[in-house]
């Protein structure tokens, strides 16, 4: 009888879950007794982390030949129910029809959405860079801006959040306008951030360095404020400020896929599922959770998988392995991950790269920016469409670390 193991999404985790699934089965031997289906809107790879670049060349690399390649099924649609009682999914196909999948073991990788809270105006007025369609409609939106009068407004752009993705898209910006509006334009940049420092979650040792960056590239930076409103000509903060702004670009937190409430375990505050350190989803038996839904620890002191390509990269190895290695009487494999990096884009000024939990600041500037682009244009796209070269990357101990 064969035994099927589907996995929602095709992100960074689920990709690499269909891989390391695939591979599983072949060690085991079991290739032909198992069938890996993958469900999601298209056979594509957006690479998530890239999208507050202006160029959105080579952002959505097809995944079709190397889903052939390593003998996994894609299903083009959307998974709208998880009965984890009756082991079905309920889909939604991309026709609008519908359709019941049945599974063995189910593999939740539908990532995460930036938090979109009922601020007045943010549906008709804002912008973000959380997916593909969203920053394809900003950049049409910035190139537009150079049929307009010149104003205040029209130079101005207004980053909310100042985490990763707003420092990211808020670095780029200015660089980003003159190209557009021409270099003698009044361009300015503005980042509104409502707790008292930029970088929050980034900690205090490379808070220097970021604050550099932000004054060489132009980006002022305004804390300690939120926003109230956002109209067709630009914001008001909390505390009662007006700025004129045509463009509003919205990064400001994250949320898990809703489908992980569906399981029935504990969620955390961001809703992502309390994984066992398997990956397993305790409220769901035959249920594995990876990448943004899964809360992780990464190793013994406490510290757990951010929502980040990083982490996603790795769990989807170990939860595509798992699922298929309970089926097949493989050993399963501990989630681990305790080497944490981060490489902060900021610009023209370069980028930032820390090591450990504590962020210690060990490149900067060009040298920064060197490993940056080697990260975002090598190591994180998916491999070639070759059985062998993908299984040789997905063991669930491969770790791509600098």
């Amino acid at each position: 009888m064969i035994q099927n193991v589907i996995i929602a999404g095709n992100g960074f985790a689920g990709l690499w879950a269909a891989i390391a699934a695939a591979r599983a089965a072949h060690v085991a031997g079991k290739s032909d007794e198992l069938a890996i289906t993958v469900v999601s809107p298209v056979a594509e790879l957006h690479i998530r982390p890239r999208l507050y670049e202006a160029s959105l060349d080579n952002m959505a690399p097809e995944l079709g030949p190397l889903f052939t390649a390593v003998g996994v099924r894609h299903v083009a649609g959307r998974i709208e129910k998880v009965d984890a009682q009756a082991r079905q999914v309920a889909v939604m196909l991309n026709d609008g029809s519908h359709t019941t999948l049945p599974y063995d073991r189910f593999v939740l990788a539908t990532g995460s959405q930036v938090v979109t809270p009922n601020v007045p105006g943010l549906a008709e007025y804002g912008f973000n860079v959380d997916q593909l369609q969203q920053a394809e409609r900003l950049e049409r939106h910035l190139q537009g801006l150079a049929a307009r009068p010149q104003s205040e407004a029209r130079d101005t752009v207004v980053v909310v959040g100042a985490g990763f993705t707003g420092l990211e898209t808020a670095t780029e910006m200015p660089e980003r306008l003159r190209a557009i509006l021409g270099q003698d334009a009044k361009v300015r940049v503005l980042m509104l951030e409502h707790a008292p420092v930029v970088g929050p979650e980034l900690g205090a040792g490379p808070r220097p360095v970021i604050e550099e960056a932000l004054r060489e590239v132009g980006v002022e930076a305004i804390t300690s404020a939120g926003v109230a409103a956002i109209g067709a000509g630009g914001v008001v903060t909390s505390d009662g400020r007006s700025f004129p702004a045509a463009t509003v670009i919205w990064t400001a937190g994250m949320r898990a896929n809703p489908l992980a409430e569906q399981l029935g375990g504990e969620v955390d505050r961001f809703g992502r599922v309390h994984a066992d350190p398997y990956l397993r989803a305790p409220g769901a038996d035959g249920v594995y959770v990876t990448g943004d839904v899964a809360r992780a620890a990464t190793d013994d002191e406490g510290n757990v998988a951010a929502m980040s390509c990083q982490h996603a990269l790795s769990l989807g190895r170990v939860a595509g392995y798992n699922a298929v290695a309970e089926l097949v009487g493989l050993p399963l494999h501990a989630y681990s991950q305790p080497k944490y990096v981060t490489c902060l884009d900021l610009g023209p000024w370069g980028a930032l790269y820390t090591e450990g939990w504590d962020r210690q600041v060990k490149l900067t500037r060009e040298e920064g920016k060197a490993l940056k682009r080697a990260i975002n244009t090598e190591w994180i796209y998916p491999p070639a469409p070759d059985r062998d070269a993908a299984f040789a990357l997905a063991r669930p101990d491969h770790v791509i670390v600098p």
